[in-house]
């Protein structure tokens, strides 16, 4: 349903998906720049309607740019964009943010401080020309979804922190948008809340069917959110995927430490064996590896190899014979942080391998271990 479709007396639940399948978003190509300084670099992905795609990167990468020129508040230099099957930008044709169909939720919330959760609710259905029994209903059934429907009168001074960012939430969803932006719209939250927002948002995503683009430099909001993961450096898209595949798969070694933590080791004297490749490491002894870059593996002769922490196995005795992987060592120091437990083991020639596993513990500082790891889950990376 179109926002002029809802005008006057009734109004479709917003419980149903705003678009039908199909790709809902598509951009191509997009380039920004300030100066001599070029923010964006020929950036383009789809997204499927119905979906949540994260745009991620460090300070400065380009994703907040992206997102902005998404909703027309930054022009593109080049570049194309398709929203709901509407050109939106397309050389000098331009539409502008308000006849876009979008809606944004910002990390600062961007409430009116002298209005009522009510009358921020209201404000986008009465400048659309809503009749005032509609916007009524609309409203209570918006502020039902998120749990608020007893803060209506309440001015934004009046709430905390996480209601104020779901009354934000709520303002964007009111007028039926067919694409959600997010602007890091948990940034000012703290961690507790932070964690608790991520799921909120993401179930209310999920259930009303709405196309969204997540802007954040938080991997864990990223892997819990996202249908799909754009990781962006210097202004380009450098790995886009299921968030699956970007843990589990990065390509190089700046994706495979942003997105989680891991441990990156270096090899040399590469040679093929069983669909992968052994290498070995600096203190003697080798590994294999099964995905990856395999093929720029073997041209190298070396390789950097990510292997997750929580992929690694650790135990007092020799290990299990059937695993890939083994490795001796003498656990340097543990770190206890409630859910998991930190070893980081010396393994010889100046490398140590950190890794993570549940209580209790499987061993104390000083004591000898052997480590053990897939080769399908030990990545060749590109670089």
């Amino acid at each position: 349903m179109t926002p002029s479709e809802s005008k006057g007396g009734g109004s479709a639940s917003p419980e149903a998906p705003a678009r039908a399948s199909g790709v809902d978003l598509r951009v191509e190509g997009l380039r920004k720049s300030y100066g001599s300084v070029v923010a964006v670099h020929e950036v383009g992905f789809e997204i499927p309607a119905g979906k949540m795609i994260s745009l991620i990167g460090p300070s400065g990468c380009g994703k907040t740019t992206t997102l902005r020129m998404i909703a027309g508040l930054e022009q593109p230099d080049v570049g194309r964009i398709v929203a709901g099957g509407r050109v939106l930008v397309d050389g000098d044709a331009r539409l502008p943010p308000e006849q876009r169909d979008l809606g944004m939720v910002f990390q600062s919330y961007a409430l009116w401080p002298h209005m009522t959760v009510f009358d921020n609710l209201a404000y986008g259905l009465k400048r659309r020309g809503h009749a005032r029994e509609a916007i009524a209903a609309k409203v209570a059934e918006v502020l039902r979804i998120v749990g608020m429907s007893q803060y209506g009168e309440r001015y934004p001074g009046q709430l905390s922190g996480g209601q104020q960012q779901r009354v934000a939430l709520s303002r964007a969803i009111a007028t039926e948008p067919g694409i959600l932006l997010f602007d890091e719209p948990l940034s000012n939250l703290d961690a507790v809340l932070r964690e608790q927002m991520r799921f909120e948002i993401r179930s209310l995503q999920q259930r009303l069917g709405i196309t969204g683009v997540y802007v954040t430099h938080s991997q864990d909001e990223a892997l819990a959110m996202s249908d799909q993961i754009a990781v962006m450096r210097d202004g380009r898209i450098v790995q886009i995927g299921r968030p699956v595949e970007i843990y589990g798969r990065p390509v190089s070694r700046f994706v495979a430490a942003f997105i989680g933590l891991t441990n990156i080791v270096e090899l040399h004297g590469i040679e093929a064996r069983g669909g992968g490749i052994t290498g070995a490491l600096p203190g003697g002894g080798s590994i294999r590896a099964g995905v990856g870059a395999i093929s720029a593996a073997l041209s190298r002769g070396t390789a950097a190899v990510s292997i997750r922490p929580v992929e690694i196995a650790i135990r007092r005795d020799a290990g299990s014979a059937d695993a890939d992987n083994r490795l001796a060592g003498r656990v340097r120091t543990t770190a206890f942080t409630g859910g998991l437990i930190d070893y980081f083991v010396d393994v010889g020639g100046g490398l140590e391998l950190r890794v993570q596993t549940t209580p209790p513990a499987a061993a104390e500082p000083g004591e000898e271990v052997t480590l053990s790891f897939a080769a399908d889950r030990t990545v060749v990376l590109e670089d």
